[in-house]
Parts: C-alpha cells; structure tokens; sequence
C-alpha cells in the first residue's frame, strides 16, 4: 500500500537527505537535523506555542521559529520524544525498506542512523539518501510505533 500512495510521489510532512552514522544513538532512534524537524513539524510546534500562551496567533508564532528563539527547539522536542517518523531508503523492496524511529535534534544537515540497523534498509554511509516521513494521524503514530519498531 505504501508504493501505492506514498512512494514516487511528491507528499507533504517529507523529507530527504544524505545519512551519516551515528554509532552513539538508540537503535530506536534517529538522528534528525534542525533544519529537516522544524520545517516537518512546523504545525506541531505553532500550535503548541499558542496552545502554551507563547504566542498569541500563528503569525507570531512563524516569526518565533523563522528566529529560532530557544522556547522553539523546546516545544520541537518534546514533540519529537513521542512522536515516530518514518525513514525509507529507495528501492523499497521489502518490509525493512521503511522503519519507524523516534528522533532527536542533531546539527548539520545529515540525517544520523545507528549502524546495525543499515542492513534493512541496504544502505551504507558512501552518500546514500533517504527520506523521512512524519505520521500525521494518533491511528498512523500508533501503527508505526507497532509495526515498525
């Protein structure tokens, strides 16, 4: 079903980039840049600035992340330590082609992956890409935490 509606085409909540290793991470957790989680996760993270009285509309609450005031990367992680995203490397041939990971904030622009669980996905850190997608639904948070962990 994935290849069907998610893959090959343009989709929202997505991303791309090079992987680089990580061998300090969780081999449940993924290596996200700043750059990548605060353009995925930009509605999460305006909606818990004006949820939380930080800002008082969405345009405000733009200009508080197009700043990059530190309440931001707060609010994105703690948005990030519950909530999975999706990464797949193409082709996706198999069921370990796409897996799901709970991601943390890292500088650069490389999403960071944990060594061992390269082997899925047949990937290796010579420039290899892959793409990362955010669940949007609690029913499409909850499949992925069960299937896909």
């Amino acid at each position: 079903r994935f290849r069907e509606t998610l893959l090959g085409k343009r989709v929202d909540y997505s991303g791309r980039s090079v992987i680089v290793v990580g061998p300090s991470l969780s081999l449940h957790r993924c290596g996200l840049p700043r750059e990548i989680a605060i353009e995925l996760f930009q509605a999460f993270v305006i909606r818990d600035l004006i949820r939380k009285h930080l800002a008082s509309n969405i345009g405000v609450a733009k200009s508080q992340i197009r700043k990059k005031k530190p309440i931001v990367w707060e609010i994105l992680q703690e948005i990030l330590d519950d909530h999975p995203v999706l990464l797949n490397r193409a082709p996706t041939l198999h069921r370990l082609g796409i897996q799901a990971f709970l991601p943390i904030l890292v500088e650069g622009r490389a999403i960071c992956l944990h060594p061992l669980v390269c082997k899925g996905f047949n990937a290796d850190f010579d420039g290899d890409q892959m793409a990362v997608h955010v669940p949007l639904s609690l029913e499409a948070q909850a499949e992925a935490r069960l299937l896909m962990f």
